[in-house]
């Protein structure tokens, strides 16, 4: 899962939960001191989710089909493909009202370091909506695989993905209830509004 599913994942909870939540990719090690309660509940929340997802087997399924050259790439393209996936699902309405309220967290709190650059690209480039378009999540996936030292392997899963295209909509069908039933946060009583 990515930005887009962790903030659903997150949404009942405070903004600081959510922050965590946001940022958790860009927060290394066990100690969370350093970080507001909430915030460190919202990380350790995402790293819950990323642990339930990479066992579940959908993704194993998953996994199994991806070319075998790329497959230790392929969880990293199956983040962003989720995220896809998730704003394909959600209502309009409750993704517009997703995306504004993790654009207001993100604009107003520091990215961590790993993350300070790519954060305001993420919010002035409307990213979380964007991963509604397919074409969008690919060159996402081809921009972090540029990143990764050595050949673009992520670029190279992008035809086993188009492919697989419709079995892979099949796989998160499956997951995404599991993935909401287990793990989302149900909305506190309090100043969050719902969409």
């Amino acid at each position: 899962m990515n930005f887009l599913a962790h903030g659903w994942l997150a949404r009942g909870g405070s903004d600081d939960f959510l922050y965590g939540n946001l940022i958790a990719d860009g927060v290394k090690g066990a100690d969370l001191s350093a970080w507001r309660a909430e915030q460190a509940a919202g990380i350790r929340h995402h790293r819950r989710v990323d642990a339930f997802v990479d066992r579940h087997p959908v993704v194993s399924d998953v996994l199994a089909r991806a070319p075998r050259r790329q497959r230790r790439f392929a969880g990293i393209a199956l983040d962003l493909v989720w995220d896809h996936f998730t704003a394909r699902t959600l209502a309009d309405d409750q993704r517009r009202w997703l995306t504004d309220r993790c654009y207001q967290v993100l604009s107003t709190r520091p990215a961590p370091a790993r993350l300070e650059t790519m954060v305001p690209a993420l919010v002035e480039q409307d990213w979380l909506n964007r991963y509604a378009d397919f074409a969008f999540t690919c060159r996402a996936i081809e921009g972090i695989g540029r990143r990764l030292s050595g050949p673009n392997r992520l670029v190279e899963l992008l035809p086993w993905l188009e492919e697989d295209y419709e079995q892979l909509a099949r796989d998160f069908a499956r997951l995404w209830p599991a993935v909401n039933d287990t793990l989302g946060v149900v909305p506190s009583e309090g100043p969050v509004s719902r969409p």
